[in-house]
């Protein structure tokens, strides 16, 4: 039987029913580019960046001049009461690392998007090389009154892997950062991503394995892309690296949230690109195709979220 908690009628603990349970209304993301950069892009640990990213950033930054957060979250505000009929919601700064500068300047960023109407917490994406004491001291304080989420990329939890991707951070990194932020009020979530190059079934069960021994709230688990302008797409036309289909990945993935903890939610099932530099694979683009896909394979098992992680722990 999976837990009566979730209140959904899915295979897994959706992010959806996750914001219901705690809110009792609907909740959605507003994704916020506050204009930071990558300590992998601007020379601090590379210039390249990790081999996955195309490094353009929000739709906004390529329009232009920045509008600013306040401007960001009325506009996503205003569209997601209309067309969702959302409630309150999450900024969710969400542009490369963005607690990539001082703590001071954190608070101001952090601080305007708190003050705006029907914002009832943030979610931090960053990287787990990039984030200070002070900064995770910051979170926690507005932890005590709003829900805070850090939200670090992780990708693989092979070593091998990370140095292959460009990463410029290992694996003990992660875990150490995690255990900072782990007991402070702070929601965690990983992301990591299936399919990457020289990884088996085995090593990506791997990771999902060791993130769920680890005291993380959350998961976003993205689909390898090849994108113009990346490392990864730069192989795919080459023909030197092949993308999973659609029927692999969806194994795959069915077999992490087997393991994942029934605690954990599932935020991400799969990932597209922008439409004008995607290149592959095609099946990402129907990402309803992809959700049905997963959640049919669960219910042809006959199993859900967590089935087998008591024999893991």
């Amino acid at each position: 039987m999976k837990p009566i908690f979730w209140k959904n009628t899915k295979h897994y603990y959706d992010l959806k029913s996750y914001w219901k349970n705690i809110f009792g209304t609907n909740v959605y993301k507003l994704q916020i580019d506050a204009g930071f950069t990558c300590p992998n892009r601007d020379g601090s640990l590379g210039r390249s960046g990790c081999a996955y990213c195309d490094g353009r950033g929000s739709y906004l930054r390529t329009s232009g001049i920045l509008p600013s957060i306040s401007e960001q979250i009325m506009l996503g505000r205003d569209y997601y009461r209309k067309k969702k009929g959302a409630d309150k919601f999450i900024a969710y700064f969400q542009t490369f690392t963005n607690t990539y500068a001082p703590t001071e300047k954190l608070r101001l960023i952090y601080d305007e998007a708190l003050a705006q109407d029907d914002i009832v917490g943030l979610s931090i994406g960053t990287r787990p090389d990039c984030i200070s004491d002070d900064a995770i001291d910051l979170l926690s304080e507005y932890a005590k009154t709003k829900h805070i989420w850090v939200e670090y990329g992780i990708q693989s939890i092979h070593n091998r892997t990370l140095e292959l991707i460009g990463r410029a951070h290992d694996a003990e990194c992660f875990i150490s950062t995690v255990a900072r932020t782990a007991n402070r009020g702070i929601h965690i979530c990983a992301h990591i991503i299936i399919g990457l190059p020289g990884e088996t079934k085995n090593d990506m069960l791997e990771t999902a394995q060791a993130i769920s021994r680890l005291p993380i709230d959350g998961i976003k688990i993205h689909s390898l892309l090849a994108l113009e302008g990346t490392q990864i797409g730069e192989l795919y036309k080459k023909k030197q690296l092949l993308l999973m289909s659609m029927e692999e990945y969806v194994t795959i993935v069915c077999d992490i949230i087997e393991i994942l903890p029934q605690r954990m939610t599932i935020q991400r099932l799969t990932a597209d690109g922008y439409k004008d530099i995607f290149i592959a694979p095609r099946w990402v683009i129907n990402k309803k195709a992809v959700m049905n896909a997963i959640e049919a394979e669960l219910m042809r098992r006959e199993t859900h979220q967590g089935i087998f992680a008591d024999i893991l722990s």
